[in-house]
């Protein structure tokens, strides 16, 4: 079988940032879907995060996505990688890190300012709505803001070298 593309992406070298995992057309429909990898720590190097913030931050995220004015529309799915180093964020159309960036910085500063009852974190409305923790969601949504998405250079949008394949 062939090696799935994020499997080739070199981890030791993968630092935090916002990178196209892959932009496709589906054959049969034409329809053309971004992937994007939103990754919140240095995989194998630095700490993951808790199940209970990687819940809560699902539940912010996608709320906060399918309700956006811009780009609801557009928004195919949001959910945690589960390396829990971040998420993926899958789109219509074709776009670039530089094009989401916006996009992702509202998404965090939502998560990291929210106040009240997580949404869909009842037991009518979440398989798991226990594990959920708001206060380590908005420490993991301060830090990918200011030490990530508050400054993206090419070195945190454009992936390392592949590994071969």
């Amino acid at each position: 079988m062939e090696r799935i593309a994020s499997f080739c992406v070199d981890h030791d070298m993968l630092e935090p940032g916002v990178y196209v995992s892959r932009s496709d057309a589906d054959p049969d429909t034409g329809c053309v879907t971004t992937t994007f990898d939103l990754r919140m720590t240095a995989p194998n190097r630095e700490p993951v995060m808790d199940i209970a913030a990687v819940h809560a931050l699902e539940h912010l995220g996608a709320t906060f996505l399918r309700n956006d004015a811009e780009w609801s529309d557009r928004v195919i799915y949001f959910g945690p990688m589960g390396c829990r180093t971040g998420f993926y964020l899958v789109v219509f159309g074709d776009y670039s890190a530089a094009d989401i960036a916006p996009l992702v910085q509202r998404l965090f500063a939502f998560a990291k300012d929210f106040r009240g009852e997580i949404p869909g974190a009842t037991p009518k409305e979440c398989g798991n709505y226990h594990d959920s923790d708001l206060a380590q969601a908005q420490w993991w949504a301060r830090r990918y803001l200011t030490e990530t998405l508050s400054h993206l250079d090419e070195a945190h949008t454009t992936y390392p070298a592949l590994l071969d394949q």
